[in-house]
């Protein structure tokens, strides 16, 4: 069982990260190429490729269809902002579903103020850093995905957090987009914070699955 399980897990994951951090080195490229753009969306249709093939549970269907529609985003969004952006806000309110199917029974109050932190929070961050109507619209979708991954019975050391990773990656593409923040800042660091939070979204998930399983 336990080779089985490596080999339905690693292929995808390494194949992910290697995709990945090619793309991350050779980013600075002549935008639009198709073969960066491959390597973009590939690193993360890998993580869904991961969670499809690791188990037919509904929640690994789930997870794999939010990472699907983020490699499809990924890639919309090098040829047109507006395209990305509307299939990434489809990603996050598939997530919305996952998370909510699976709420915590009985969060704290600290978790449930976290949440409402976030649903306010970001929307207003998006707004003081962009000034632009349109973020802000995506990033109320944005905070209540990140504020649904907090209040699910995900680990919130791995869903939970690969949730507030997005949102520091988007955050920073709004910075760079208001001019808040110079790009020589921000280009190297959206990348792998948004890589790694769907990393730790996508092995969150399917740890609980296999849990779930074994149990």
């Amino acid at each position: 069982m336990l080779e089985r399980a490596l080999v339905d897990k690693w292929p995808w994951l390494a194949a992910g990260i290697a995709l990945a951090l090619a793309y991350w080195t050779l980013s600075d490229s002549a935008p639009g190429e198709l073969w960066l753009v491959a390597l973009k969306a590939g690193s993360v249709l890998a993580l869904a490729g991961y969670a499809r093939f690791a188990s037919r549970h509904r929640d690994a269907r789930g997870v794999a269809a939010v990472m699907a529609i983020g490699a499809a985003g990924d890639a919309a969004i090098e040829f047109d902002t507006i395209a990305g952006g509307a299939f990434f806000l489809l990603s996050h309110l598939a997530a919305i579903v996952l998370y909510r199917r699976n709420a915590r029974p009985r969060p704290g109050v600290s978790q449930r103020l976290a949440a409402m932190a976030l649903l306010l929070g970001v929307p207003l961050a998006a707004w003081l850093l962009s000034r632009d109507p349109f973020a802000v619209i995506y990033a109320a979708v944005l905070g209540a995905m990140a504020g649904a991954a907090w209040l699910s019975r995900f680990s919130r050391y791995r869903v939970g957090i690969g949730a507030l990773l997005f949102v520091a990656s988007d955050l920073l593409i709004f910075a760079r987009l208001g001019g808040t923040l110079p790009d020589a800042v921000t280009a190297w660091l959206i990348w792998p914070l948004y890589y790694s939070g769907q990393f730790l979204v996508v092995t969150g998930v399917i740890g609980a699955v296999r849990r779930d399983q074994a149990g």
